[in-house]
């Protein structure tokens, strides 16, 4: 008897687009998960100087006299993190597109929950931090783990309605959107203009490819390099350039599914016409028909729609794990660690991610749904939604990537944001998650 993981049985019958999106993101907060425990104790394990300068070996790139060197570390966040966030922007597009977010109807509650979510983490941490060294932090606990707090619903099974788990994922699209509005805006370097506008340009050149119609995948991934390698020399984050790359590709089919039909019956009518041989081969033309099914199969499908269900497994398996090795160790002097807690970085953080997050989500839902201004997600309750408003307080991913911005070449700040982050995670995720899954299912409106 073949046994399964919870999430696993969960997904055994996935079918929509939708249900693959949640197992995609219920397998990264999976591994997520382990990856970070690895990092946990390789950092605190006779291994951890090895582990640190490892993800400190530079890698050199040079073409003449033109060289391009940073850390390993570096190359993850800089570079890998791009198609991470190239995969955010698939997101983002087709939510608004297709999802949750293009019927304003329903998507007004995620949106305004969200926007919440993000200006009442930023408010308290502020107020904690000001006039500290580490007040240009208040970007760490606006931001949402979608893969995290995904799994911890999904794991709930039908303890939570489906309503329920597609205000999270529209709420947690908004927030990325957020944080990468953020990035772009109050993270970054000073702006070098000629690459800045060598950036624009490439994105100009994907925009006409769409236009054009070309759906072929190459074009956009050699252009999209060399707009990357601009956003990077002109100090915007280059990861900005992976969310900009993402809303060039083509989301509409060569044609429409309808014509599939049609064009396939008349290819299977002339497949018809040659009789098999006798030793079972296929006739030439046969093999043709055969081709020219597929290829249209394909101009069914859309460049954007491919890109995003290849690129998860990767992503999930590579890159996001790879990011959390590199960033999640922290050496953990546990004497002490009661002391870097009540720092006014991770202060401000846990007060953010915790409180922050359930003012700003639940109470923001709360005097919308009063207001009458948007509905309560079908058959939830608020008690529901106050759980999901803990579960938007694991911030994790990319509040540990704002983090590395916020305090560049200030490690003992990055320390007590991360001590911040790993803790504010940890208990809001375990406390949602038990409050969906033995509090709130007896809860009435």
């Amino acid at each position: 008897m073949k046994l399964y993981a919870p999430w696993e049985k969960a997904f055994k019958k996935v079918s929509t687009p939708f249900e693959h999106f949640l197992h995609a993101q219920t397998t990264t907060g999976m591994v997520l998960m382990g990856m970070t425990i690895l990092a946990l104790i390789l950092a605190n394990s006779p291994l951890s100087e090895t582990y640190s300068h490892f993800f400190h070996t530079k890698i050199d790139f040079t073409v003449g006299s033109w060289a391009l060197s940073n850390t390993i570390h570096h190359w993850i966040n800089d570079g890998l993190m791009a198609i991470f966030f190239f995969i955010i922007g698939l997101e983002i597009k087709r939510e608004i597109l297709v999802g949750e977010l293009s019927n304003i109807k329903v998507a007004i509650l995620p949106i305004i929950a969200a926007i919440g979510g993000m200006i009442f983490p930023a408010l308290i941490y502020s107020y904690i931090n000001a006039g500290e060294v580490g007040a240009a932090g208040w970007g760490i606990p606006m931001a949402t783990d979608i893969a995290f707090a995904i799994s911890a619903l999904v794991l709930l099974g039908k303890r939570v309605p489906t309503a329920l788990v597609t205000f999270l994922v529209a709420l947690a699209i908004v927030d990325d959107l957020g944080a990468v509005v953020v990035i772009a805006m109050f993270y970054t370097d000073q702006i070098n203009m000629l690459p800045l506008m060598l950036a624009g340009g490439s994105f100009l050149i994907l925009i006409a490819f769409n236009r054009f119609g070309i759906h072929a995948i190459l074009p956009y991934f050699i252009v999209g390099l060399f707009m990357w390698f601009f956003m990077l020399e002109s100090g915007v984050h280059a990861t900005i350039a992976g969310v900009i790359a993402a809303l060039a590709i083509p989301s509409k089919p060569k044609f429409a599914p309808i014509e599939l039909s049609n064009k396939t019956r008349e290819l299977l009518d002339q497949y018809d016409n040659y009789p098999i041989t006798t030793d079972h081969m296929m006739h030439e033309e046969q093999k043709a028909l055969l081709n020219k099914i597929k290829e249209n199969i394909d101009h069914v499908g859309t460049p954007a729609a491919r890109l995003e269900h290849d690129l998860h497994l990767p992503i999930a398996l590579i890159i996001i794990p790879l990011f959390a090795l590199a960033n999640a160790g922290i050496a953990i002097d546990f004497s002490s660690l009661g002391s870097v807690i009540v720092e006014p970085v991770s202060l401000g953080i846990i007060a953010g991610l915790i409180l922050g997050k359930v003012l700003g989500i639940f109470g923001v839902a709360w005097l919308a749904i009063k207001l009458k201004v948007a509905n309560l997600p079908k058959n939830s309750t608020m008690s529901q939604i106050f759980g999901v408003a803990f579960l938007g307080g694991i911030g994790f991913t990319m509040s540990i990537f704002v983090a590395d911005l916020a305090f560049l070449g200030s490690p003992q700040l990055i320390f007590q944001a991360k001590v911040g982050i790993l803790a504010a995670s940890l208990f809001a995720g375990l406390f949602g998650y038990f409050w969906l899954r033995f509090v709130a299912k007896t809860q009435k409106d």
